[in-house]
């Protein structure tokens, strides 16, 4: 197996952390989810590293360990610019084309990335995107009693509490077996959310963020092969999206995992992953 190692990184103005598999194939880079982070794809990278192939997960600006959002830019041109840098760093580390993969908001961002014909792209994996349907989740996460009950507390919560309430309500929102998920992959996600700010912080972002998602993208540009995966009991993003982009790109991969909730990187990531490497294959295999 190939090992998996932390380090920083500074992409297109932000500092952020990255999760790195050195190894084989095309570079295949890695974009978490609102209010998530690069642990989202541990176990993912670990069924890559079996297969010896080389990835990149990386901390999105305003989540996990990376620099804070700009408050005066709106949300997803900071992220197309710390994308479009992150697919570059790794073309130029790897010398070959990149698989950009983004889950949730990082799928709207994969999806945007997609437009760009100068990127060295060759091919972008959506997984569950943002922006296709009107951005429920941010009402799910809003409206979860868990949540509301949390930030309406009047008296100061200590460290625990914030991150019990806060992984009951990843727990329940997030996949289609809430009580499947192993402790660890709660904990991790909940290692970002330590106070009540933190938590305050991510809702005001999801605001703002919110008129940005209801038409973000332009899929008429897209030149290169998409994989779009989804989970057929997604509670924050409906599959009924993936008809526009079947609609408007006819040649797209279409994966639905049954019985799969809005990060199948985590319920179900053999499947994910066995779909991710074929699809990963040098572009020769398509001639």
């Amino acid at each position: 197996m190939e090992p998996l190692f932390e380090h920083r990184l500074r992409l297109g103005g932000y500092r952020t952390r990255a999760l790195e598999l050195e190894g084989r194939g095309p570079p295949i880079v890695l974009l978490h989810g609102f209010a998530d982070s690069a642990d989202t794809w541990r176990t993912a990278m670990d069924l890559l590293a079996r297969r010896e192939r080389r990835a990149l997960a990386l901390d999105l600006p305003g989540f996990g360990a990376a620099d804070e959002l700009r408050e005066h830019e709106p949300i997803l041109r900071q992220l197309d610019r710390f994308a479009r840098a992150a697919v570059r760093h790794a073309a130029a580390e790897a010398g070959a084309e990149v698989v950009l993969v983004g889950n949730s908001l990082g799928g709207c961002v994969a999806l945007r990335a997609a437009e760009r014909d100068e990127l060295p792209l060759s091919g972008v994996v959506p997984v569950a995107p943002a922006g296709l349907e009107m951005p429920a989740w941010f009402a799910a996460v809003e409206r979860d009693p868990i949540v509301r009950t949390l930030l309406a507390f009047p008296l100061p919560l200590p460290e625990r509490a914030v991150r019990l309430a806060v992984g009951e309500a990843y727990r329940n929102l997030a996949f289609a077996r809430p009580r499947a998920v192993a402790r660890q992959v709660v904990e991790t996600f909940t290692s970002h959310h330590r106070d009540r700010a933190a938590v305050a912080r991510y809702l005001e972002s999801a605001r703002r963020l919110l008129g940005e998602l209801r038409s973000p993208f332009a899929l008429e540009r897209v030149r290169c092969p998409v994989l779009l995966v989804w989970g057929d009991r997604d509670r924050m993003v409906t599959h009924l999206g993936a008809r526009r982009v079947l609609q408007a790109l006819p040649c797209t991969e279409y994966l639905l995992l049954e019985g799969c909730g809005h990060c199948p990187q985590i319920e179900e990531p053999e499947r994910f992953v066995d779909a991710l490497a074929q699809f990963a294959l040098p572009r020769a295999r398509a001639a």
